[in-house]
This record gives structure tokens, sequence and C-alpha cells, in this order.
């Protein structure tokens, strides 16, 4: 698996099966490079998110909130919870509505995101392309 190439941080999704609930948790929150990270599948997105969510977020807002489900791309500062980074990657695999494959790659500088980028991973291309943005 990829825990062979890289540290793995990862959480359960909707279509999860047990033997995966099993092995990793619905949230985590870990630091990295001095960034507050929380990750979880469903969390909603800013202005809307997921019963119970906004306020877990108001109360101990991440510097970095991943999240997934919609596998709509979004990266998105959210002013009104510390200036938190929301983000949604997007969909790399095969699960889901969604007509293009994407990831994110984030440049961590002194506990800051300071640049997303997003990787459209087309199984045509030799190489996966990828796109700057600014958080």
């Amino acid at each position: 698996g990829l825990e062979a190439v890289a540290p793995v941080t990862a959480v359960w999704g909707n279509v999860d099966d047990a033997s995966i609930r099993h092995r990793v948790p619905e949230h985590q929150r870990v630091t990295v490079d001095g960034l507050d990270v929380w990750m979880t599948h469903i969390a909603g997105r800013p202005g809307r998110w997921q019963q119970g969510m906004g306020d877990k977020l108001r109360a101990d807002p991440p510097d970095l909130l991943v999240c997934g489900h919609s596998h709509i791309l979004q990266v998105e500062r959210v002013g009104a919870l510390d200036d938190m980074l929301f983000v949604n990657p997007g969909a790399a695999g095969k699960q889901g509505l969604h007509q293009k494959k994407t990831c994110l790659r984030l440049a961590i500088e002194d506990g800051r995101a300071t640049k997303a980028q997003v990787v459209h991973l087309d199984p045509e291309a030799a190489a996966p392309s990828s796109s700057p943005t600014e958080p």
C-alpha cells in the first residue's frame, strides 16, 4: 500500500467497509510542520457545515480542514474561522459521479499553507498535470 512509499494519515469515508473503518478513524487531527490539520470525510463546506461540524470548528478551528465526500474540488480561506484553509481535493478514485480525477499538493512554510497546487490525474496523460493556486 501507500504506507510503503510515504507516511499516511487517513480517515474513513461513507463507502468504506468495516475493514477500513477498523484501521482508520472518522476524524484525525495532526500537526504537520507546525500546521494544525483536521481531516474528516464529511464536513460540509464553508457556510453549509454538516450538522454539528460548525460548532466544533467555531470552538477550536484548525489551520487547515481537509475533507471529501462531495468530490468537488474546493480551496477556500474561511475568515470567520480564524482564516482557516478549507480544502476538498476532489476525487482521485473511481467511486462517484465526478468526471475529472484530482488531488491537491500543499506547500507549508512556518506553520502556514502557502500554496495549493491542483494535480489533475488524467489516465491518458503520460504524467499528471498541475496548476498552482494561492490558498
